[in-house]
Formats: structure tokens, C-alpha cells, sequence
């Protein structure tokens, strides 16, 4: 009888799903919220990190206060406010994360859900800035050689 309650008991444990719990070069995002600054240039790859020792322009922390102010009118239940920007060039940073930012792409602002995943990327990695070749039939622009279309 305890056999088959040990049994159902495993059972259902295999079950219940398991999630990955995500980390950024062996640090959870709790670890990384609660590193200081100079912390987390450490754990960041080299590019990023040349960038944040040299400080980060006036700009780029007004997109943090902005950021911050957004998360804060909002309570834990709603997402906050998408705040406006055109700073592609700016690192995606913990504090960030849970935040929706609308990226400027030289004709739309494109919305953008911040996740832990994209920590360390740039903003402008998530708003494509062309629209992708499509290769098909030729257009008008083409030559007459390779406008030719057989009658059959």
C-alpha cells in the first residue's frame, strides 16, 4: 500500500513541468539586480563592457530615469508604459528587464517586451531597420535579358 503511494507520489512529480531557470554567464537575474555597477561590467563581454567603463552618455540615462519612472507608475500586475526612444546603440542592462521600450527604425517606432534573455545585446538588435531582400521575379528595374518569359 506505501508502494503505490510512493509510486503516484513520483508520478506526479515528473509531471509537474520544470522550468530552466534562465542565467546570464552563471549568474541568475536576482544575482545580477543586486550586483553594483562596476559587478556587472565584470560579467559583461568585452565590447559591452569597454562601452559602460567609459560612461554612459547623458542620453542613455535619461532612457534609465525614463525607464525607471515607467516601471514605477505601473503596479505588478499591468506592464508599464512603452517609453519612446531612437538610442539603438544602447546595452540592455538588468534593470531594464520587464520594461517595454518602442525602438526607433528610421520610419516606426517598433514595440519591444525587454526579457532577461536580451541582456548584454544592443536595443537596435530588435528592430530591424530594412526590409529583407525578397528574391523572386524580377522588377522594373531589371534588364530586358532577365525580364524574358517564355510563351509556353
Amino acid at each position: 500500500m506505501a508502494d503505490d503511494l510512493d509510486v503516484e507520489a513520483i508520478a506526479a512529480l515528473r509531471k509537474k513541468r520544470q522550468f530552466k531557470k534562465f542565467t546570464y554567464r552563471g549568474y541568475e537575474l536576482e544575482q545580477l539586480l543586486e550586483m553594483s555597477q562596476e559587478e556587472f561590467i565584470e560579467v559583461l563581454h568585452a565590447r559591452a563592457r569597454r562601452r559602460l567603463l567609459r560612461g554612459l552618455n547623458r542620453k542613455c540615462q535619461a532612457l534609465l530615469k525614463r525607464l525607471r519612472k515607467s516601471k514605477a507608475g505601473s503596479n505588478t500586475l499591468t506592464k508599464p508604459a512603452p517609453v519612446k526612444t531612437h538610442l539603438r546603440n544602447m546595452i540592455i542592462l538588468p534593470e531594464m528587464v520587464g520594461s517595454t521600450v518602442a525602438i526607433y527604425n528610421g520610419k516606426v517606432f517598433n514595440l519591444i517586451d525587454i526579457k532577461a534573455e536580451m541582456i548584454g545585446y544592443y536595443l537596435g538588435e530588435f528592430s530591424i531597420s530594412y526590409r529583407p531582400v525578397r528574391h523572386g521575379r524580377p522588377g522594373i528595374g531589371s534588364t530586358n535579358s532577365s525580364r524574358f518569359i517564355p510563351l509556353k
